[in-house]
């Protein structure tokens, strides 16, 4: 699917990623620090991908893992520095949680450290029941496995 607005565009064609762009950004992060490129073109195969493209270059990227029917988790979320303060991660947020195959699940989930203002505008909030959700995280995975 494509979503157009002014001279940008968001499309779930996977065929129109730049997986480089998407891996230089994503090895730079906190949450992906160091990620090896073959992991990122694994995400990709395995999750519902929206590009952001400006005039045909990607300029951001966002990737939901789900089901379908119950749940969806939000992950990877980028506007390249250049193109932030435009309103594109909100449009972006929009899309995805507007997008027909992702409607009526009973849970949606994301990561952030320091992104609540947008997330929170989509109804994302702190975990409503803390104590039934648990982890087990590997932050230093991408450094030991090179």
């Amino acid at each position: 699917m494509e979503f157009r607005k002014q001279d940008y565009l968001i499309s779930t064609d996977k065929t129109k990623l730049d997986v480089h762009v998407i891996h230089n950004f994503l090895k730079e992060t906190y949450w992906a620090k160091n990620i090896p490129l073959k992991v990122v073109e694994k995400s990709i195969r395995n999750s519902v991908c929206f590009g952001v493209y400006y005039q045909n270059n990607q300029i951001g990227f966002a990737r939901v893992v789900t089901d379908y029917s119950t749940c969806a988790y939000i992950a990877d979320v980028f506007i390249l520095k250049d193109f932030r303060g435009q309103g594109l991660a909100k449009w972006l947020m929009e899309v995805i949680m507007n997008y027909p195959e992702l409607q009526n699940l009973k849970r949606w989930m994301l990561g952030t450290k320091d992104a609540h203002g947008l997330y929170s505008q989509f109804g994302f909030t702190a975990p409503k029941h803390p104590g039934w959700l648990m982890e087990n995280t590997d932050l230093d995975i991408y450094s030991k496995n090179k």
